[in-house]
Formats: C-alpha cells, sequence, structure tokens
C-alpha cells in the first residue's frame, strides 16, 4: 500500500481543523498509509527584515530536510508549483505508485515558505491556488485533493 508522509510546519490548532483531517485521514485510510510530521515553527518577532526572515526559514527548513525519507518522492506545495486539475492529480498519484516509489512525501512550509535547499529536494512543486491560504487550511486541501485522487483511480464517485 502506497505510503504518504505529509510534513509541515507549525501545530494545528483549531478543533474544526483537527475535526476536518481526522475524517480525511479515516477516508484515507482505505487507500494508503497516511502519517503526518508536524515540525515545530519559529516565532516570528513583530518587526522582520531580511536576515531574520532567511534565519527563521533556514530553521524550518533544516527540520524539514531531516525529516524527509531517503527514497520518498517530494512534493512540495509552493505558489511556483504547477497547478494541476483533480484527475491529472490522481494520475500523477497513480503513476508515482506504480512506476516511482511506494512512498509519497508532500511538504508544507510555514508562514515565511521554504528555502531553494528544499524546493530543490522536491521532485515535483504543485500549488493549489496562486491565492495565500493559511498552511494549516492547505492541510485540509491537500487531504481533500488526495482523497479525490484515489476516489477517481479506483473509479469511485465522490460526493461530500
Amino acid at each position: 500500500m502506497l505510503s504518504i508522509n505529509i510534513i509541515c510546519v507549525g501545530k494545528l490548532k483549531e478543533a474544526y481543523l483537527k475535526e476536518a483531517i481526522n475524517e480525511y485521514s479515516k477516508r484515507l485510510s482505505k487507500y494508503c498509509n497516511l502519517s503526518f510530521t508536524e515540525l515545530q515553527d519559529e516565532k516570528l518577532p513583530s518587526k522582520l527584515n531580511s536576515s531574520i526572515i532567511e534565519d527563521i526559514k533556514n530553521k524550518e527548513c533544516s527540520k524539514i530536510l531531516e525529516n524527509i525519507k531517503k527514497d520518498s518522492y517530494v512534493f512540495c506545495l509552493d505558489l511556483k508549483g504547477k497547478q494541476y486539475f483533480s484527475e491529472e492529480f490522481s494520475e500523477e498519484i497513480e503513476n508515482i505508485a506504480l512506476n516511482f516509489n511506494s512512498s509519497i512525501t508532500f511538504i508544507i512550509g510555514g508562514t515565511l515558505g521554504l528555502t531553494d535547499d528544499v524546493l530543490n529536494k522536491a521532485n515535483k512543486l504543485i500549488c493549489f491556488s496562486k491565492m495565500t491560504f493559511p498552511h494549516q487550511l492547505i492541510r485540509v486541501f491537500l487531504l481533500e485533493q488526495l482523497f479525490r485522487a484515489f476516489k477517481i483511480s479506483h473509479n469511485e464517485t465522490y460526493h461530500w
């Protein structure tokens, strides 16, 4: 069975988001082994400059790099990434599972984004929207699209 690990910076605090993640995790258990690696985010000072931003990103991203499984296929969520239709995303996941690897890692950075070191580690960059969303909410978006992708690849109807 395909293993999917989601590495994310920051702890999930909101109960309604936890409920959504728990529901999608339960639904996804039929299709994959899902795990989350939540990493501590760095505290943002009230005033930021480019040096502080780079320092925070480097600290968060070094923790991300330490947690990527060696043989995993890596997607980074990034505004410069490819935007997929749901059917394309489903085909992409199925293709990776069949031809490349039985482990996929999705990386969701912190508030300030990802360093080039992390982005360069990715096999693919993916973008859900050109709009900016809280990284906690993107977790729900990702799980919903993974669930939808598995339903599509199994020729099952999807109703929420």
